[in-house]
């Protein structure tokens, strides 16, 4: 299996995207996020059908450092259970692998 994943998260707004995004690179648990901003989503909620406008969060990610960039989007989000899930990257340039592999740096400090 590849340590290399992408983690999607939705954000209410591309400001809430953006600060998350500075944080989480910042702090070594991903080496590029993506915002894309235009997303739609329905979804059920406490029993009822809800759309909202958001933003996708795309994380290049190791999956070492999943944990900590899990709970440091926690504590940035404003939903009560904002959605983040990782994907395994299984396979793609391996110059591109290699930087973000070298990018991410759990183990460190912010």
């Amino acid at each position: 299996m590849t340590e290399n994943i992408v983690v999607l998260v939705t954000v209410a707004s591309p400001d809430e995207g953006e600060a998350i995004a500075r944080k989480v690179v910042r702090a070594k648990l991903a080496a590029c996020v993506n915002i894309i901003a235009g997303v739609r989503s329905i979804f059920n909620w406490q029993g009822e059908i809800c759309e909202e406008a958001e933003c996708q969060l795309v994380i290049k990610s190791t999956i070492k450092g999943f944990d900590r960039l899990a709970k440091m989007i926690k504590e940035a989000h404003s939903y009560d259970v904002p959605e983040i899930i990782a994907l395994p990257i299984v396979t793609g340039a391996a110059d591109y692998l290699a930087w973000l592999s070298g990018q991410v740096k759990p183990g460190e400090q912010e």
